[in-house]
């Protein structure tokens, strides 16, 4: 079962993508800043990771920037998830080092196909 990182604010967002995620056949773990992301990243080491862009305590550009940059996680794919859908704004995501960009409001199936991909064999 893969292990899923979200990274997200807000809770109803959390809720949500975790419980679908879940009926997916994911085994997601939660984190609900910047810095709990990096934190957790290092301690569980997820398959993937789907973190939000704006986070309190530090934003998704620099969790992701910190989680990339180390050695015990850089390997970890990262999927950035944001409201902003300008295309810099997908550049910003990719030059933090995002694996890959979607937008808010998630297109589920979209979503999936992403991680999926990413994911390679280890998707349910």
């Amino acid at each position: 079962m893969p292990k899923i990182l979200l990274v997200e604010d807000n809770e109803m967002n959390r809720d949500m993508l975790s419980r679908r995620l879940g009926r997916k056949g994911y085994e997601v773990l939660e984190a609900v800043n910047g810095r709990q992301g990096v934190d957790m990243a290092a301690h569980t080491l997820p398959d993937l990771i789907l973190m939000d862009m704006s986070l309190p305590e530090i934003d998704g550009w620099e969790a992701t920037r910190q989680i990339k940059e180390s050695p015990v996680t850089g390997h970890i794919p990262v999927i950035a998830l944001t409201a902003h859908a300008m295309s810099s704004d997908r550049e910003k995501a990719l030059n933090a080092g995002c694996d890959d960009f979607d937008t808010k409001p998630v297109d589920w199936n979209r979503l999936l196909g992403k991680m999926q991909g990413l994911l390679g064999g280890d998707a349910p």
